[in-house]
Parts: structure tokens; sequence; C-alpha cells
């Protein structure tokens, strides 16, 4: 009588590529062993450490906060930084996560609105008015992300574009203000020896660029950060009372800087910024679904997009603010070729113990605002490069197109080349006009409406760009 078989006989014909497909596992689920996944997980913290820390280093110097206060909001951007990364790479079941090498930290693009919403505010009534805009942002992003794919067609790598080259021009004041030392109101404000220090940190990152193979290169911003603070020492330009004084461990406290409040103004702001923000974010998966051979399909894109809302919701409990896909993070999985979401969920697990002992978060503080300054320059230059490169795919030999973009970045660079221009606008208008990035979304949208959808015939041709 003939055993039932178990597997497939010897010599049956089996094809054994057939067997080995069957089993391997998918590059994105793979499991590296430490040797090799903590290097890449540490590329990853490089490639966007300071872009974690560039908002509440911006917010916390516009609203007046100590050094202890700069550290808390510091500590709560990287723990909120790394429990989103970490959702969104292990997942929660069906509800959130996508499962792919995916980061998400607090934005930059919510900054300039931010910043708006401060200087419409009453000296202590700043992070509080901030915080309640970003809670209903967060609830916003919950309620709208199962329905954002049939919004995708109002977003076009037109207005997408528009929006990401105003986010790095806007922001260019800023690293302009700390290359000439941070703080306006100083004597010395301007001087030589921090113009100095910032471009001796701007060149170290430009030779690092040019010179620099693999992973030096990868890292240029953060050496020379490095380099521009190790100058600063001898001259006395770093300031390590914040080390002195930051606690060794420390959890983030529920709502130190103050009881949220919910100002209608500042809300359409920062939920105007969300939009943006679930686009980036939808972009992001679909250029890792190519990159990573895993196609992503409205429920992954659904998932992620509810991580981002749970993170943005959490974060203004601790101190956090609006969270996004981090693009430089897709760049390192496209050029380093490891999939492996497992590596990004350990660089989520590294920004954890950062944001859970504020002494090491306090290390950012020493750092020298000149040499943020030559280090923003290039940060922040380079997400309007990314944007140009959007508005590059997006089709402008069209006419058509070429108004939508050009009065578009008009109306959002009005408030960086006339800061009073709506001085004798309502409030609430001068809190969404007033921030560049709101103020030529609105206008991409209803140009992109007036051009592409009202009275045609047929869907443009639309699409979110994964590139």
């Amino acid at each position: 009588m003939a055993q039932p078989a178990t597997g497939p006989a010897e010599g049956a014909g089996t094809d054994p590529s057939t067997t080995l497909v069957a089993t391997a596992v998918h590059p994105v689920d793979e499991k590296l062993p430490p040797a090799r996944l903590l290097p890449a997980a540490l590329q990853h913290i490089a490639a966007m450490y300071a872009g974690v820390v560039t908002p509440p280093l911006i917010i916390g110097q516009a609203v007046g906060l100590d050094t202890a206060g700069m550290t808390r909001l510091i500590a709560a951007s990287l723990l909120i930084a790394g429990l989103a990364t970490v959702l969104q790479t292990v997942g929660l079941g069906r509800f959130a996560g996508n499962r792919l090498p995916f980061v998400n930290a607090a934005s930059s693009a919510g900054i300039a609105p931010m910043l708006a919403i401060a200087e419409t505010s009453a000296p202590g009534h700043q992070l509080p008015s901030i915080y309640g805009a970003v809670i209903v942002a967060g609830v916003f992003c919950l309620a709208v992300g199962p329905f954002f794919g049939r919004l995708l067609r109002f977003f076009p790598p037109l207005v997408t574009g528009v929006v990401i080259t105003l986010i790095g021009v806007t922001l260019m004041p800023v690293p302009v203000a700390w290359a000439r030392g941070g703080d306006a109101t100083a004597d010395d404000f301007g001087a030589m020896k921090y113009l100095a220090l910032a471009a001796f940190t701007l060149v170290v990152i430009l030779l690092i660029q040019r010179f620099g193979r693999g992973f030096l290169k990868q890292v240029a911003l953060l050496l020379g950060m490095f380099a521009g603070t190790l100058a600063a020492i001898p001259f006395g330009m770093a300031d390590f009372a914040a080390l002195e004084s930051a606690p060794l461990a420390a959890l983030p406290t529920p709502f130190a800087f103050g009881t949220p409040e919910f100002r209608p103004a500042a809300i359409l702001s920062l939920c105007i910024v969300m939009l943006v923000l679930m686009t980036e974010s939808s972009a992001g998966m679909l250029a890792l679904g190519e990159i990573c051979d895993r196609r992503t399909d409205g429920r992954t894109i659904t998932r992620g997009l509810r991580t981002d809302g749970i993170a943005t919701l959490l974060g203004p409990v601790f101190g956090g603010f609006p969270t996004s896909a981090f693009a430089q993070n897709v760049g390192v999985v496209s050029l380093t070729r490891v999939r492996s979401r497992y590596v990004v969920a350990a660089a989520g697990a590294v920004l954890l113990v950062l944001g859970a002992f504020p002494v090491l978060g306090a290390v950012v503080s020493l750092v020298p605002m000149p040499v943020l300054g030559g280090a923003g320059i290039v940060l922040f230059g380079s997400i309007a490069v990314s944007g140009i490169r959007t508005l590059a795919e997006a089709g402008l030999d069209d006419s058509s197109n070429i108004i939508l973009v050009a009065v578009a970045l008009g109306a959002g660079i009005i408030p960086l080349a006339a800061p009073t221009f709506y001085a004798g606008f309502p409030a609430w208008a001068q809190t969404v006009l007033g921030s560049g990035i709101s103020a030529g979304a609105l206008v991409a949208v209803v140009l992109n409406l007036f051009f592409h959808h009202l009275g045609t015939h047929s869907r443009p041709a639309v699409a979110l760009k994964s590139s």
C-alpha cells in the first residue's frame, strides 16, 4: 500500500526554482541580521534627524521658549516620530500601518502656517493655538483618509509641485536669520563671525558632497553640522547650558505647553496643510511600492494615512506637530536597495530612545545657530528643488498650466516679499493668507478646478506622481 505523499517526491520533475519562489521572503518583509540591520537603520536616522528637529527648533524659537522648553519640544518630536514610524512599518492589524519601509515624522510643510498662527496669537497662547489646530487637523486626516483617493485628482503634480516649491522658498528666511546669529534683537546680529561660521559649515557640506562616496554623502548634512560645531567651540559660540540642565531620562509631560485652544482660522490653515501632507504621504507610498516591488493599493494608502492622522492627533498631547512622510528616506531606500521594513522599524525604535532621554535631544541644542543656518540653506533649498522637479514633470508646455503655476507662486511669495501686505485684512484672513504655503495652495487648487475641471467634458489625466 502506497504511503500518502507529504511533499514533492525526489525526481518527480519538481522545478527547484518554483519551490524557492514559493518559500522566499519578500525583501520588504526580510529580517536582516543585526550586523546589517543596525548600520542600515542608522543611515535612515542620519538622513532624517536634521529634518525631525527642524520644526521644534523653528517653532520653539519663534514662541520664545527657554532652553528647557526647547529640549522638551525636541524630545517630543523625536518620540512621536519614533511611535509613528514603528506603527507605520509594523502595522496594527488592518487598521493602520502601510507595512513599507516608510518613515513618519513632523513635516516642515506646517512650519510657515504655524509661524503665522504664532504671530497672530497673544503671548502665552501661541503654542496652545497651534496645538489646537494640529489636533483638529489630525481628526480631519482620520476622517478624510479613507476617501482621499477620490480627492487626488484635485492635487495633481501642478498643485503639489507649487506647494513643495513654496515650502522651500518661504522657509529660506529662517536659515538666513540663523546664519546671522539667530537673535535679531542682539547687538551683534549679522556679525561677520556668524556669517563666517555659516559659510564654513556650508563649504564642508559641499566638499563632502563633491568628494565623498556612499554613506559619507548621505550624512553630509550631519557631518557639516558636526564640523561647524567643533569650529565654534574655540570661539565661545557653542552653548553647553542645555546639556548641563537636561534630565537624563524623562517622558514628555502631557500638555506641558498649555491646554489646546481652537481658533477657526488656525484650524482652516492647518487642515489645508494636512491635505498637502496627505498628498505627499500618498506619493511616498506609491514611490516605495515601485521601489520595493510591492503594489500599493487604496487600502495600503488608507492605512498609511490613518497612521499620519493618529500621530498628528496624539502629537500635540506631548508637544508634537503635523506628521507626514519623509521623502529623503524614500531616497535612502532607493539608493541602498535595502528594502526591509524592519530596518526602518529599528530606526523608529532609536528615535523612541532619543525622545525618552532628553539629554540626547539636548545635544542638538549644542549646534550654534550659524551652523544650523549653513545647513538649513541646503535643507530648505533641496525642498524647493523637489518642488521644481515635480513641476518639471507636470506638463508646463501647456499655457494654462504656466499661468496656474505663475499665479499660485506669486500668491505664495507675497507674504515673503511684503509681510504687511495683509495687515488690513481680518485676523482669520491674515492667518490663512499670511502663510505663503496656504495662500499658494488655495490659489493652485482653485485655478486647477477652473482650468481643468469646471466645464470640461472629460476628466484630466491627472495622477499622483510616484517619483
